[in-house]
């Protein structure tokens, strides 16, 4: 594997964070431009992907160059940080929520964040929240996260020697899904994981057989209109385009109760998110795909102050999306107080979007500066 950095994982991360914020805001005008009303998929599956992509990098290096334990060793210690950040950033959100549903007298944003669990039966929530089965509105990734990463060290041998067997392992494990129903459940009478781990493991798994890819002999591109003439590249780019015009058309349920014969709409709904849908995972793959062939690796496109700052929030991916999770009902608290305009809805998205790009630049200055610790990120 080479050193060589691709900066366009750093920006579609940063890109991933942005969008999962403005999400995460009721109302939020910007979250009219984000990935889920384009297609099936959205940032969630970018978030898991780059996180698979960045991991198996870092420690597939590690394990190439001081062995796999000391690989072993590293991802269980970045595991336990993950862990340790998830329980503070979880109490943390609950002090916020509890914070602005004194204030805000028109919604109980207890009940709108899933905390009623917490105020009914509490030393049952804070033993499930250390178990990673208690996770209100908001939290969902990390602790998939956490799980994938606890998983890496059983799979991470099988994808630096066979990758093609890595990937059928876990599209045979993402089978389970709908053969069997697997899922982890959460806690008593809070149903299952919202992100199904026996599912969102293939995109990860994706994301770390990307990485092993990338690193290999690159292959001479072709020009941009023999892209476009491949068959494969035409079929995804069909696929994305029908189902950006299904999504739209959710939008307008009278016109596309209409237009989707109900055949159709019986075979293509429920798009199951928890599950991972096929239709939502060959989104996504499609939208790879193409983003790959129609952006290269070089810098030129990413080399304007825009472009930059995003690439820099994906660099500090872990901190700038805690600090997201946090601004969200902070940003939802200051909308409902006034009134919930426009206006205000809009310059909460753009103040929440410059505090994420303060922290990242602040994180980056600081590590100029050489305080903090030598430690891999991913």
């Amino acid at each position: 594997m080479t050193n060589g950095r691709d900066h366009r994982v750093d920006f579609f991360r940063g890109l991933a964070l942005i969008f999962i914020f403005w999400d995460h805001v009721p109302d939020n005008p910007f979250a009219q431009l984000t990935l889920r009303n384009f297609g099936f998929s959205d940032a969630a599956e970018v978030f898991v992907f780059l996180a698979g992509y960045a991991a198996v990098l870092a420690y597939g290096r590690i394990a190439q160059r001081d062995g796999f334990v000391v690989a072993c060793v590293r991802i269980l210690r970045r595991t336990w940080v993950l862990y340790v950040v998830h329980i503070f950033l979880l109490t943390l959100l609950m002090g916020i929520v509890f914070v602005a549903n004194n204030h805000v007298e028109t919604r109980d944003m207890v009940r709108e964040m899933g905390l009623e669990y917490f105020v009914s039966n509490p030393q049952q929530a804070l033993a499930d929240e250390l178990l990673l089965r208690f996770k209100p509105n908001l939290t969902d990734p990390l602790p998939l996260y956490i799980l994938l990463m606890m998983a890496l060290p059983l799979i991470l041998p099988i994808l630096l020697r066979k990758v093609e067997v890595a990937i059928g392992l876990s599209v045979a494990l993402y089978m389970m899904v709908p053969l069997l129903g697997w899922n982890l459940s959460a806690y008593e009478g809070g149903g299952v994981w919202y992100f199904n781990p026996v599912a969102w493991q293939l995109i990860f798994i994706l994301g770390g057989a990307c990485a092993i890819y990338s690193q290999r002999e690159p292959v001479v591109s072709p020009t941009v209109r023999s892209k476009w003439l491949q068959p494969l590249f035409i079929l995804a780019a069909l696929y994305l385009l029908a189902a950006g015009v299904i999504t739209f058309l959710w939008k307008f349920p009278e016109v596309h109760d209409a237009l989707m014969p109900e055949a159709l709409s019986n075979l293509l709904y429920p798009i199951s998110k928890t599950d991972l849908s096929p239709l939502r995972l060959l989104h996504f793959i499609a939208l790879v795909y193409v983003i790959i062939k129609l952006l290269p690796a070089s810098h030129a496109w990413l080399d304007n102050h825009a472009a930059r700052q995003t690439c820099r929030m994906g660099r500090y991916s872990l901190e700038v999306f805690c600090l997201g999770v946090l601004l969200a009902p902070l940003a939802d608290m200051a909308n409902a107080l006034a009134g919930d305009t426009w206006t205000m809805r809009v310059i909460t998205a753009l103040v929440g979007l410059a505090l994420m790009l303060l922290m990242a630049n602040f994180l980056e200055l600081n590590k100029r500066l050489g305080k903090p610790a030598n430690a891999t990120r991913v």
